[in-house]
């Protein structure tokens, strides 16, 4: 799939990184994406803007594709959000730092990677949503009283990764009825959803005559 003409279409993976075989999965920083996200999602004017970001304004996040997904638990990982975090020592550390500076320029706090054979191919809903659920793992770390935390020096907000809010089996909540947790995402998918699809055309340069 072409990448889009639009200065506001979502990035698209290089072609060549999902159609080359190797014997490993390639990785290479996603070029555009953190523009994309800081003017769409994060910018208060974008047209996909979404507040529960707003911590990652200024948040050290780099983008990547990774050319294929892969397998965990019996499914299949089509994006990852990670805590970039040094936990060796000599030359492996040596080695770990090298690469992000390589790749990025320096070391960034934390990295998205996204499937570069999903992303080519799938909506731009799709996209959107694997794209948001990756940045919900990215959270506003808050203190024993439930208040958000932020750095003295500079004011800007501490971050931590979060976990899914939801952990749950369907024939769990079939049986015995939908925990709290789960009503919550019950009350949330019963109502319209706040993104529209013309606002994701929008921001994505899709064709708005495949929205008819």
């Amino acid at each position: 799939m072409a990448t889009q003409d639009n200065d506001m279409s979502r990035p698209y993976p290089p072609a060549e990184l999902v159609e080359e075989f190797t014997p490993y999965i390639k990785l290479m920083p996603a070029t555009g994406i953190h523009e994309w996200v800081t003017e769409q999602i994060l910018d208060g004017n974008g047209s996909l803007h979404n507040p529960d970001h707003s911590h990652l304004i200024d948040a050290d996040i780099a983008f990547m594709w990774a050319a294929s997904a892969f397998s965990k638990k019996g499914r299949t990982v089509l994006g990852q959000a990670e805590e970039v975090a040094m936990r060796a020592g000599g030359w492996q550390k040596a080695r770990m730092e090298q690469q992000m500076y390589e790749w990025f320029g320096h070391k960034p706090d934390y990295i998205i990677t996204l499937a570069a054979d999903f992303c080519s191919e799938c909506s731009d809903l799709e996209f959107c949503a694997l794209l948001e659920h990756e940045l919900y793992h990215i959270a506003h770390k808050t203190d024993e009283f439930g208040a958000p935390e932020f750095y003295r020096d500079t004011g800007k907000p501490k971050l931590c990764m979060r976990g899914h809010d939801v952990e749950e089996f369907a024939g769990v909540v079939r049986r015995y009825g939908a925990s709290a947790d789960v009503q919550e995402i019950i009350d949330a998918a019963s109502q319209p959803a706040e993104v529209a699809k013309i606002n994701i055309a929008r921001a994505c340069g899709t064709c708005l005559m495949k929205l008819a």
